[in-house]
């Protein structure tokens, strides 16, 4: 694992955008973050990517910490925490990197962060703008949806979105707990049974740029046995 630190300041907003095989959306990203939100640190967690992520992010310049080992979403993310909570941050934002989240809204999720919420997730299916995923994962979300609803009395429209941000203490608690596995499910209903208070605002998504998710083939079937057994753990 390694730390660039040349470009670290001491913003109190970091944006972690986990990244694996994204040498084709990575550089995009992290200037439209820079562009459009100049008041974020921008930490991106390479998860030991076979392509060319590293020379992308080389060439942009921007914090990066380089995973030896893949550890799939929830691995960067809870390391991306880790970075977070040493570094005494008041909120962290998580994007994804394949390029569907737009970096226009980190400003108001900070500002609600700032008003006393734990958590807020940028939800596709408030106002139903934008890229509404594929029909066998919009199924998904429903299911997702509902049991979340059922577990915690708590409707969560979005439950599998990868924008969120959360304050100092979820950041505390993500560092040293974060599921492993497609974790945005899990982890929500982890905060909400730990007395965290978690919204939601309307954003608008976009489709993915370039590059294949990572739930294909078969691996819806498997995502959603996963997740339903982490979210009833939790």
């Amino acid at each position: 694992m390694r730390f660039d630190l040349d470009h670290m300041n001491e913003n109190r907003y970091l944006v972690i955008i986990p990244a694996f095989n994204e040498a084709e959306n990575i550089g995009r990203i992290v200037n439209e973050v820079r562009n459009t939100a100049p008041g974020f640190d921008i930490l991106v967690v390479n998860d030991c990517s076979e392509d060319n992520t590293r020379e992308e992010l080389l060439k942009c310049g921007c914090n990066c910490i380089d995973l030896s080992n893949n550890l799939g979403i929830g691995g960067a993310m809870q390391t991306g925490y880790k970075w977070a909570d040493d570094h005494g941050y008041d909120v962290a934002v998580q994007i994804d990197g394949d390029g569907q989240h737009d970096p226009s809204y980190l400003e108001e999720m900070v500002k609600i962060i700032g008003g006393g919420t734990d958590m807020v997730i940028g939800s596709r299916y408030i106002d139903r703008r934008g890229y509404q995923s594929t029909a066998p994962r919009r199924a998904g979300i429903r299911y997702f949806s509902r049991l979340i609803g059922m577990l915690t009395g708590q409707t969560v429209t979005d439950p599998t979105s990868g924008m969120r941000a959360v304050g100092k203490e979820l950041i505390r608690v993500f560092a040293g707990n974060y599921p492993a596995d497609y974790p945005e499910p899990e982890s929500t209903v982890l905060a909400i049974k730990k007395g965290y208070s978690v919204s939601e605002i309307p954003v608008e998504m976009r489709e993915r740029h370039s590059g294949s998710s990572s739930i294909a083939g078969v691996m819806p079937l498997y995502y959603m046995i996963k997740v339903t057994i982490g979210i009833l753990s939790a």
